[in-house]
């Protein structure tokens, strides 16, 4: 049975009720949902600490004589706009003073903006959400002191939204214009949250991540300065400053050093952004708060021997002195076998026998026992060539004389070139392991942690093959090492995209197989590797995305947008579509290395620590004139000493 043969039941109807306010117009609908939900807080004070728009208290009238009536301080200390709510001691009517009230006031004063709110939540999504923001606010909020306030709103902004005794941190991802309610429709990404101090609501403690939702219709405030500080701030890990967060003049941007090197990292962008110079930056920093650590960069234009001549060490074709028995086998490969197909099959058989017997022959291989052709033991070239020399003259042998005369042939090429030298010198021949890998991963340091490996004046058929030599030592020092103290090593990589290319571009070179295995396996073995490029589209499949801190610079190219914004978390979308309208020497920063995604303008530079990588000035070094037949000269002499 029901209750509606009841006479005295009646349905509840809000609009008849005592005090029944009549419906708002449609068309200022947001407005006036801000305005009430501000009107309906004022009679209650929140625990929060936060007041929207409080009604004063002094017209609560009665007929009967009340205690509260003659406490005169109560209208005193009201709070108002921007202030803390009064503590029910504050209310109670033996108390006289208020400047324990006003004095934190004072202190830290609250921008108006900061505690008015500018839009309602109207959907919520896991990682997402849609809010209404009402354009009356935004356009007040543009002309508050406040940068981050003057900024809350629009697109790359943060935004806050109160979820019970926490803030929620978000960015504004877009923005639209919602023609039938007058306002603004944007689309946020939750960044993380932090607790509400109860007395002034600032937010303090903020984490990554949500554990709390908010519900529709919460109201959304614009994050202030103070705020992003407390979030921006470091929560004791060990970290570098490079720069200073956009749009703040203030807060300074800092990196979380073991997050970013654990995990990988990834600076790109196009040509003339300063990539190099921010490059450098960030390994300057990085030095200087481990002087003591092990860096390896590979430089293949040699610009950054410039900026790190005082603090790195060196090495190009003149002091290198790479031995060239410490290559493993495909990469012996790759340097003496000219062949394709099914030939360069028969070609590696023959090398393989006879590189084994060339080790074979050394007095250390006697000593170890067994051996294979992979092992870095010292031979002599002589020998190789010996045992291929053999081999060709055997009746039994199971093909003809062609393959063995094209691996002799590019064997006495190599020994007789002088831009091989410093790697195929007879002078190599010693057993020069130990010296060599302790000169490359500067171990020790010596308050020089870095070194510079100059690879551009290496051969061009042969770079791809030092290269990937040097990354593999790096590999396997880590795996061998393992029994002892772990001495982690950064492997940083200028021009990736020339050596871990995808497969359109690949080339079959083993340097992209080491890469791409140091970026997938590395960080177990304590390596870190650090890849630049300006083409990030062109680069292996999931190398990228095994980088856990992506460093973007303004890209002008369509795919290299897609593919960054492929690689980078939900929660950096606001921040992903401001990357063709970055400023020089401006970045997006997001993973793992920062607390949340961030916009960052690099700081500057010392002349003496940039690299040579500066755009010449045309029409100024077009005007000198003088000594050009000299220039030529001395071009030309290098050029055929091959210098």
């Amino acid at each position: 049975m029901t209750e509606m043969g009841n006479p005295n039941y009646r349905t509840f109807d809000p609009a008849m009720e005592d005090g029944a306010e009549p419906p708002q117009p449609r068309s200022n609908s947001l407005r006036d949902r801000i305005r009430r939900s501000a009107e309906q807080s004022a009679p209650y004070v929140s625990p929060s600490g936060y007041v929207h728009q409080p009604q004063p208290c002094a017209d609560v009238t009665s007929d009967q004589p009340v205690s509260v009536e003659p406490v005169a301080p109560v209208e005193r200390i009201t709070p108002t706009l921007g202030d803390a709510p009064p503590r029910p001691s504050d209310l109670a009517p033996q108390r006289e003073p208020a400047n324990a009230v006003e004095a934190p006031a004072e202190e830290e004063p609250v921008s108006e903006n900061a505690t008015q709110p500018i839009g309602v939540v109207l959907e919520i999504a896991g990682s997402g959400s849609m809010i209404a923001i009402d354009l009356q606010r935004l356009n007040e909020c543009t002309e508050d002191d406040d940068p981050s306030i003057a900024m809350a709103g629009q697109v790359g902004s943060q935004v806050k939204i109160r979820v019970g005794n926490s803030w929620l941190l978000a960015s504004v991802r877009n923005q639209r214009q919602d023609r039938k309610a007058g306002s603004i429709l944007a689309n946020i990404d939750f960044l993380g949250e932090g607790i509400e101090e109860k007395l002034t609501g600032k937010l303090h403690g903020f984490r990554r991540g949500v554990t709390r939702y908010p519900v529709p219709g919460g109201m959304v405030y614009p994050a202030s300065t103070q705020d992003l500080k407390q979030v921006y701030a470091s929560d004791g890990r060990s970290a570098v400053t490079i720069g200073k967060v956009y749009p703040t003049k203030d807060i300074r941007a800092g990196i979380y050093i073991d997050a970013m090197l654990g995990k990988h990292f990834a600076l790109l962008g196009s040509t003339g952004t300063g990539k190099s110079t921010s490059a450098a930056l960030l390994l300057h920093r990085i030095c200087e708060a481990a002087p003591e650590g092990h860096i390896v960069m590979i430089d293949p234009h040699g610009e950054y021997s410039a900026a790190f001549r005082h603090t790195g060490v060196i090495l190009d074709v003149s002091n290198l002195q790479m031995p060239y028995w410490i290559m493993n086998f495909e990469e012996h490969c790759e340097v003496l076998l000219t062949s394709n197909g099914n030939e360069r099959q028969v070609d590696a058989d023959i090398l393989a026998r006879c590189l084994l017997k060339a080790r074979q022959k050394s007095r250390l291989a006697e000593s170890m026992g067994k051996i294979t052709v992979d092992s870095p033991i010292p031979y002599l070239l002589s020998d190789l060539s010996n045992e291929i020399q053999d081999g060709m003259g055997k009746l039994d042998k199971s093909t003809n004389s062609a393959p063995y005369m094209r691996i002799k042939n590019k064997l006495d090429e190599i020994k007789g070139d002088p831009r091989y030298q410093f790697m195929f010198s007879g002078m190599l021949v010693a057993d020069t392991m130990a010296d060599f890998i302790a000169k490359i991963f500067r171990m020790p340091s010596n308050g020089k942690p870095i070194s510079i490996i100059d690879v551009s004046g290496v051969p061009s058929d042969i770079t791809a093959t030092v290269v990937a030599v040097l990354s593999r030592l790096v590999f396997d020092f880590a795996i061998w090492g393992r029994e002892e103290r772990t001495s982690p090593i950064l492997l940083v990589c200028e021009e990736a995209h020339r050596y871990v290319p995808n497969e359109k571009n690949a080339d079959g070179n083993s340097v992209g197989t080491i890469l791409s295995r140091i970026a997938k396996e590395g960080r177990k073995y304590g390596i870190s590797l650090g890849l630049i490029t300006q083409r990030p589209s062109d680069l292996a499949e999931g190398v990228l995305s095994q980088c856990g801190t992506i460093i973007s610079m303004r890209l002008n190219n369509d795919r290299d947008q897609e593919f960054v914004r492929a690689a980078m978390p939900e929660g950096a979308r606001g921040f992903l579509d401001a990357i063709p309208a970055l400023r020089n020497r401006e970045c997006i920063i997001c993973g793992e290395g920062v607390a949340i995604p961030m916009r960052v303008s690099f700081d500057n530079l010392e002349e003496s620590r940039r690299p040579a990588s500066e755009d010449p000035s045309f029409v100024e070094l077009w005007n000198k004139t003088g000594g050009e037949e000299e220039t030529v000269q001395r071009t030309v002499l290098r050029w055929r000493s091959q210098g």
